[in-house]
């Protein structure tokens, strides 16, 4: 399985809560919501569509995974929901316990067992692995160099700071571009991909 990372980001590389304006105000961030004036569903829901029907199952710090669970079972009837209930869903924490996990099919995933419990799934076979939003989790798998690849749709937005996913421990790691398009409300939809080791 590939760890593929979707994000919504702004030009200035914030991902802080990109859905509402209650989703994250850690940090005293004023912009929750910040992604609705440049949502389309032709380019950036078609992405969203796209990756999900690539994966086999979903990966979520313990934040992002509370906000979709409270969010999805009530959405069901419509297609993209109802996928997002029946998948496969891991959830990284060590601090929800098995009785909370209502949300269908999750699994949890505790320190101790994180590293290895992500590189066996990495190395079974199968579609996608796909984690949306979780900056924390991301970054931590940014910087153990488990991501095969990054869906970023690039909004044409300065949000002056917040949470990122990159790493900031001066590694460089060099990426190629594989596709690119853009919406007609300014969004760049990039996919990037670990760059194939030169000899």
């Amino acid at each position: 399985m590939r760890i593929v990372i979707s994000e919504f980001i702004s030009l200035d590389g914030v991902v802080q809560a990109p859905g509402g304006p209650k989703e994250d105000t850690d940090g005293g961030f004023a912009h929750g919501g910040w992604t609705g004036p440049f949502f389309e569903p032709e380019t950036v829901g078609a992405a969203f569509d796209d990756a999900l029907s690539k994966a086999d199952a979903l990966l979520f710090g313990r934040r992002t995974w509370q906000t979709m669970a409270a969010a999805w079972p009530a959405r069901a009837g419509d297609p993209f929901a109802d996928r997002m209930n029946a998948i496969r869903k891991y959830v990284v924490s060590d601090t929800l316990d098995d009785a909370e996990l209502g949300w269908a099919n999750t699994t949890r995933l505790t320190g101790a067992d994180v590293a290895a419990g992500l590189k066996e799934l990495r190395a079974a076979e199968g579609g996608d692995l796909l984690v949306m939003g979780s900056p924390t989790l991301v970054r931590s798998l940014l910087s153990e160099d488990l991501v095969d690849e990054l869906r970023l749709m690039i909004m044409p937005v300065l949000l002056g700071g917040g949470k990122t996913i990159f790493p900031a421990e001066g590694a460089m790691r060099t990426l190629e571009l594989v596709s690119t398009v853009t919406s007609g409300t300014g969004v760049h939809v990039c996919t990037y991909r670990r760059a194939a080791a030169t000899a």
